[in-house]
């Protein structure tokens, strides 16, 4: 029988306060803009922009939420909300060393939730646990990406493969308003919104045990 290691994150754009101006030195405006007023418009416009993004970059961004579930506290999720970030990923970390030949499951980890950790990992300097996907597959069975596993090249999202089998999906809250929420205070709100798209991942990929994708 596998051992499966369920887990989540959810991520901010960079917590630099410099961040605006480093990025906006990188922009330029387009040859028709003669107006120094509006370039300067523009720029801090493209600036802001490319800071919202950094929340997808490992080496920019910063991990607000983590949430897992080891399988093996009667379906609890353990959620950890980051007030500091590298102990949290430390710990997060030093829970899944604590489980031995587990499977990562999780949507779209192999694309995103995997990378960006490893990355932030590096950042930080914190060490990475034993049994972290140093080279991921997708055909590993150290990882079970629940997107990868519905077959196709293309984007799904969890809330699109919930819909689809009958699962209750988001409830009014998803990923493009965490950084908003976490600006506002709102870390409680996150903490829950993680934890519940574990139990989603999780509610899955029970559905592909039942079709024997893979062994329960």
């Amino acid at each position: 029988m596998n051992n499966y290691f369920y887990f989540d994150i959810e991520t901010i754009p960079t917590q630099d306060p410099n961040a605006a101006d480093r990025l906006a030195e990188k922009i330029t405006a387009p040859s028709n803009y003669k107006d120094e007023g509006k370039i300067a418009a523009y720029i801090q416009e493209k600036a802001q922009e490319a800071v919202g993004k950094t929340s997808f970059d490992g080496f920019e961004g910063h991990a607000c939420a983590i949430a897992w579930d080891a399988g093996t506290t009667g379906g609890v999720v353990s959620v950890r909300d980051i007030a500091d970030e590298r102990d949290a990923i430390a710990e997060f970390f030093d829970a899944l060393n604590g489980y031995h030949s587990q499977t990562l499951v999780g949507h779209n980890i192999a694309g995103f939730d995997i990378p960006f950790l490893t990355r932030r990992a590096l950042v930080l300097g914190i060490r990475l646990p034993q049994q972290w996907p140093r080279n991921i597959k997708p055909w590993s069975d150290k990882v079970h990406d629940t997107m990868v596993m519905a077959g196709g090249r293309e984007y799904v999202s969890l809330d699109t493969m919930c819909r689809a089998l009958g699962i209750p999906g988001k409830d009014g809250f998803d990923g493009s308003q965490v950084a908003a929420a976490w600006a506002a205070g709102e870390h409680d709100k996150i903490a829950e919104y993680c934890a519940d798209d574990v139990s989603r991942v999780r509610d899955i990929h029970q559905r592909f045990i039942a079709i024997d994708w893979c062994a329960a």
